[in-house]
């Protein structure tokens, strides 16, 4: 008889299936909608960038997409199965989300906070690589050179770096990072960002949440924006930030143009 192995090791997606689909997603918490139809489909190979006001229902809705809140209405797969279906440690090997902020009580080391990203694959015969995953997830964010501090004592900046070390570590074909370059210099924002086109490219699907809007269209594939908790508009950059659109969505007038150089949009408000 053959003993299964106690986890199973998931087969990475063909480059341009769809991993994750959120149809018409409604959540309501303490008395208020936060999500009232929000729609979005996410593909192996692609970084879909939500996008919105505050209080659009972003950080809302990448946590339903990661299976930490549960809608009231619609439907979210992943990988063509109810994402309600998975148990905690095969979706952790599934997705890998990165929130808004990380706290922690106890002076982890970076290095062992990074680790933490590990967990999903002990038992399986990926475990055997943690110390190479550990060790490359720190050396392409720039971590490594304070791997032994205190994650405690590290700066906003460094901890972001940490954390999203952590969330490549996982090794997961979908990653869900929700504001990633809230805390960062110029330099770091494109490190991060150039990161998820390179996970892209590698064939992972990658959502993130973005308040720079030219950020956004210099580094997605697709656009979702979102207002009032549902989406208004899916597509190519191009053709969702325009200039009249965004500025009803945003309750702001702004210009649209286009980089002399690359042709890339960049979204300014008008002054």
């Amino acid at each position: 008889m053959r003993l299964r192995r106690r986890q199973e090791i998931p087969e990475r997606p063909p480059p341009g299936s769809e991993l994750l689909a959120a149809e018409a997603v409604r959540l309501r918490l303490g008395g208020r909608e936060l999500l009232a139809g929000a729609t979005v489909r996410v593909a192996a190979g692609e970084v879909v960038a939500l996008l919105g006001p505050n209080g659009a229902g972003k950080s809302t809705l990448l946590s339903v997409l990661a299976g930490d809140l549960a809608p009231d209405g619609g439907a979210v797969t992943l990988r063509g199965r109810p994402l309600a279906s998975y148990g905690a440690a095969e979706l952790a090997r599934h997705r890998a989300l990165l929130p808004q902020a990380a706290a922690l009580s106890f002076p982890f080391t970076a290095e062992e906070v990074v680790r933490m990203g590990r967990a999903p694959w002990a038992g399986t015969a990926a475990a055997a690589e943690d110390g190479a995953v550990v060790d490359a997830a720190m050396a392409a964010t720039e971590a490594a050179a304070f791997a032994g501090r205190p994650f405690t004592a590290l700066s906003g900046g460094e901890r972001a770096r940490v954390a999203l070390a952590r969330v490549l570590a996982q090794r997961t074909p979908l990653l869900l990072l929700d504001e990633p370059t809230a805390a960062l210099d110029l330099r770091h924002q494109e490190l991060v960002l150039r990161i998820a086109r390179e996970r892209a490219a590698a064939g992972d699907g990658v959502v993130v949440v973005l308040h720079d809007l030219s950020l956004a269209a210099a580094h997605a594939d697709r656009v979702v924006l979102l207002t009032g908790g549902a989406t208004v508009a899916d597509g190519p950059v191009a053709e969702v930030l325009r200039a009249p659109l965004l500025s009803e969505v945003y309750g702001h007038p702004v210009e649209v143009l286009a980089h002399p150089r690359t042709g890339v949009p960049l979204v300014l408000p008008e002054r």
